[in-house]
């Protein structure tokens, strides 16, 4: 019975999606071009809040804690673990006052309205994983440009989405060079639940109801510790609170 109420909310919430994505489109290309950053952040701030939005057509809820923790006014790097790609609008919304940036794979950078648009612009680094100078280059570049302007960064250690909820091993690569080039940033760990679970009877139709949290965990700075220890305190601090 379940699945059968879902099959029309879940054609209701992708056109929503889409719709949001074409519009939004042309609302970032006119705030990019006409106002610069702050006006194309904004504009990409009231896309991830509508993004988030369509997703309660399927009776999604969303629960924030622990946001009080980050520091401000200096750079940040939230390493979180990876379930789903609608992970992304969700922290890129709630994050919106830090400036996020992301490290995608280059193929996204491109065919996708409004997200490669942002990928492009707002100053995320899009990496070609069969390209590992390429990588380190874009990810360095990065570092840099959230340790000069006291951004953040948002990475996804795994790599890959789990797709079950069941944290995968955390690779190291990316996580090194962020710490090695923005030295004054601090680490922020995010655990996030179930929102593998909007698809897990995959992409259509998808499932109702699912419950998403986000946790922000205590930043540890990152001068404070030798890389190895701080790569596993924070795979150890993201992965102590997923429920899977």
């Amino acid at each position: 019975m379940k699945k059968i109420i879902a099959i029309p909310l879940s054609i209701i919430f992708y056109v929503l999606y889409g719709l949001t994505l074409l519009v939004m489109h042309v609302a970032q290309w006119l705030a990019y071009n006409l106002g610069g950053y702050q006006a194309h952040h904004q504009s990409v701030k009231v896309l991830n809040g509508l993004l988030v939005a369509s997703t309660k057509v399927l009776f999604t809820t969303y629960k924030y804690s622990g946001k009080e923790k980050i520091p401000k006014g200096v750079p940040i790097i939230f390493v979180a673990n990876h379930q789903s790609m609608y992970d992304v609008s969700p922290l890129e919304y709630d994050l919106s006052e830090f400036n996020p940036k992301f490290i995608s794979k280059i193929e996204l950078g491109k065919g996708i309205p409004s997200v490669s648009y942002n990928l492009q612009k707002g100053g995320s680094a899009l990496i070609d994983r069969k390209n590992g100078k390429q990588a380190i280059d874009a990810i360095k570049k990065l570092a840099i440009y959230i340790q000069e302007n006291n951004y953040s960064a948002i990475i996804f250690p795994e790599g890959t989405r789990s797709k079950d909820g069941t944290p995968k091993d955390f690779k190291e690569s990316g996580l090194k060079v962020l710490a090695k080039y923005a030295k004054n940033a601090y680490v922020v760990p995010v655990t996030l639940n179930n929102t593998w679970q909007i698809t897990k009877w995959g992409k259509f139709p998808l499932n109702l109801g699912s419950k998403v949290t986000i946790e922000y965990h205590d930043p540890i700075k990152v001068s404070d510790y030798k890389f190895d220890e701080l790569f596993e305190k924070t795979e150890q601090v993201v992965k102590s609170k997923i429920i899977y």
